[in-house]
C-alpha cells in the first residue's frame, strides 16, 4: 500500500479533510503528513508499525486531555420549588443569561457531580450516565436516603403561639433529612462516557466515611 492511499483511506474514516486535524489524529505533524502525500512508494513494514504506535499515542493524549471537563465548581445551590411545588432544583434560571447557559450545559452533558455543606465539605457525590447531569442532579436532590438521619428537634409548622423550651419541651428525635436541606454547594463534571463509574467509585471510595453515599460502589474494570 502507498503512503497517499493509506491517508486518504483514513481520513475518509475519521470523517476529516483537514491535514492537521489527521495529523494531530495520527500522532505526526503536518509536514510529515505533506510529504507522505506526495510521495508514491509503498509503506514498508517498519514505517506501517511506526505510524501505529504514533496514532496509539495520540489517541491516549487525546483521551487524557478530554475524559475530564468540569461544568461548575462550588456553585452555590439556590433550592428553588419547581413549577407544580412537588420538589426542589438546585437553581432557577429565570431572566439570568449565565444561569440559562449553566442549565443548558448541565442538561446536555454527562458525567459526575458533588454537594457540599456549608463549610465546603462533600456530601454525596453521584453520576450521570443514563440521563443528564441537570435531570440527575435534580433528582438526587430530592432523594430521601437512610443514610441521611440526623436528630432534629420538631417545630411547629402551623400558625400558634410560641412556647420556649423550658415550657414546652420538644425531644430531639432522629429525622429524614433531604439533600436540598443539606447541601449549599455543587460542582459538576463532564465525564468521557468509559471512566463515568470509575470516577465515581474512585471518589465515593477514597471518602467512604465521610460521604452519605448509601452504596460502596466498585471500580468497572476491576476483576477479582
Amino acid at each position: 500500500m502507498k503512503a497517499h492511499e493509506l491517508l486518504a483511506a483514513l481520513g475518509t474514516k475519521f470523517g476529516t479533510d483537514s491535514h492537521l486535524e489527521l495529523a494531530n489524529k495520527l500522532g505526526i505533524t503536518a509536514n510529515t503528513l505533506n510529504n507522505w502525500k506526495k510521495t508514491r512508494k509503498r509503506l514498508t513494514p517498519v514505517q506501517l508499525a511506526r505510524l501505529l504506535i504514533k496514532a496509539q499515542g495520540a489517541a491516549v493524549q487525546h483521551a487524557q486531555h478530554h475524559t475530564i471537563k468540569p461544568i461548575v465548581e462550588h456553585f452555590k445551590l439556590q433550592c428553588a420549588a419547581s413549577a407544580r411545588n412537588s420538589r426542589y432544583e438546585i437553581f432557577r434560571a429565570g431572566d439570568s443569561t449565565y444561569l440559562k447557559g449553566l442549565r443548558k450545559e448541565l442538561d446536555s452533558t454527562y458525567g459526575i457531580y458533588i454537594f457540599y455543606d456549608s463549610g465546603g465539605r462533600a456530601l454525596y457525590a453521584g453520576k450521570a450516565r443514563r440521563q443528564t447531569l441537570w435531570k440527575e442532579i435534580n433528582n438526587a436532590f430530592n432523594r430521601e436516603r437512610g443514610t441521611q438521619m440526623f436528630f432534629r428537634v420538631k417545630h411547629p409548622s402551623r400558625n400558634q403561639t410560641f412556647k420556649p423550651q423550658h415550657k414546652q419541651h420538644r425531644q430531639p428525635c432522629q429525622q429524614h433529612l433531604y439533600l436540598h436541606e443539606l447541601a449549599v454547594y455543587f460542582s459538576a463534571y463532564g465525564i468521557d462516557d468509559g471512566m463515568i463509574g470509575d470516577l465515581e467509585a474512585l471518589l465515593v471510595r477514597g471518602f467512604a466515611n465521610d460521604l452519605l453515599n448509601s452504596r460502596m460502589e466498585t471500580f468497572a474494570h476491576t476483576r477479582y
